[in-house]
């Protein structure tokens, strides 16, 4: 039986409730946003009406997949939740439980490649923890902690959505997921869906990052006003992020899943791995809830800078959680499983390389 009540990945919005959200240690009246489902970050009043956010994450490390990608994704996917606040993130902190059959010289690449991220985006590395761990074989090498000190007024968590709050959705839908699989089983995808488009899912890993589009955002609308939240799409992918967004602030959603953007690569890689694009991992893209009078200045910024978007639906009052799909109207329901993982374990053993 397994431990939690999925496959894999993030647990649910039960299990949180039931086993974390009333187990949080000492309770101290200067954090401002504690632990939350669907809220990736959190707040802590330091004082003179500052305050520090922290979000953290797994750090990966994919051998098979190179170390520069492995590096790439343990920093943008810790810095994509700092970046829902409206802040870049300024410091880390890296905890490395590394696998023993790493070399020091696979060791050293990967931590350069961490440096040079950090260093790139201006982001100090402020401590942390490394060491070899026997047994462990898992890509999940550790875990990092990212910081960012901004004025308490103007931070923002993915819990401050309002009703009639139009939904922005910014590049594709499983950007992340469907690039990974090409990344680590490029044969197959070049032997079923085309050079060019192997070459192009590929290339959608480097745009994983969604610090461009939180920047523009937070400079061209006013927080809390017309900027309401952000949230970025990881497990469970574009319709998992929007459903936790919902959660967290207390809301219900209708979604047009024909307005939800997808990449003709990326929908040739998820039919051919047999996974829904639209509940599969997809960092890369942010969900901007805004105050729907402002939505088309958000738009027309975002277009300028080249960067795809386009409004899929609205949040709203009632609990209700929809979706317009092929002209029908239809609850929604997931179950909390991202796809990807289970497809990735599949391809393994097929053995498609």
């Amino acid at each position: 039986m397994p431990a939690f009540d999925n496959f894999s990945g993030k647990i649910s919005a039960e299990t949180f409730k039931e086993e974390l959200l009333h187990k949080t240690g000492y309770s101290r009246p200067e954090v401002v946003t504690g632990p939350q489902f669907g809220v990736d970050t959190s707040t802590i009043d330091i004082g003179n009406d500052m305050g520090l956010i922290a979000a953290s994450d797994p750090l990966s490390l994919i051998p098979s997949l190179g170390m520069k990608i492995s590096a790439y994704l343990s920093v943008h996917l810790i810095s994509n939740d700092i970046c829902t606040t409206g802040y870049s993130p300024q410091y880390a902190q890296f905890v490395l439980n590394l696998p023993p059959y790493l070399t020091q010289e696979q060791f050293r690449e990967y931590w350069g490649w961490i440096h040079e991220l950090c260093s790139q985006n201006q982001i100090a590395i402020t401590g942390g923890h490394t060491g070899q761990i026997p047994g462990q074989e898992s890509t999940i090498s550790g875990g990092g902690t990212m910081f960012a000190v901004a004025p308490l007024s103007k931070i923002l968590h993915s819990s401050g959505a309002k009703a009639n709050d139009s939904i922005i959705m910014t590049k594709s839908a499983a950007l992340s997921s469907t690039s990974l699989l090409a990344l680590a089983f490029p044969e197959k995808v070049a032997e079923s869906i085309g050079e060019l488009a192997l070459k192009k899912a590929q290339a959608n890993f480097w745009n994983i990052s969604v610090l461009k589009e939180s920047q523009i955002a937070a400079q061209v609308l006013t927080p809390h006003t017309q900027l309401r939240a952000m949230h970025d799409v990881t497990e469970g992918g574009i319709l998992g992020a929007v459903n936790e967004m919902a959660t967290a602030s207390g809301l219900g959603f209708e979604i047009d899943t024909a307005a939800i953007n997808l990449k003709t690569e990326v929908a040739q890689v998820a039919e051919l791995f047999g996974i829904d694009p639209l509940f599969s991992i997809g960092a890369g893209s942010m969900l901007i809830a805004v105050e729907p009078n402002s939505a088309e200045k958000l738009l027309d910024s975002l277009r300028e800078q080249d960067i795809h978007a386009n409004i899929i639906g609205r949040f709203t009052e009632k609990q209700e959680k929809s979706l317009l799909h092929n002209g029908q109207r239809e609850e929604f329901e997931f179950d909390g499983t991202d796809p990807y993982w289970q497809a990735f374990f599949n391809a393994l053993n097929l053995n498609w390389r």
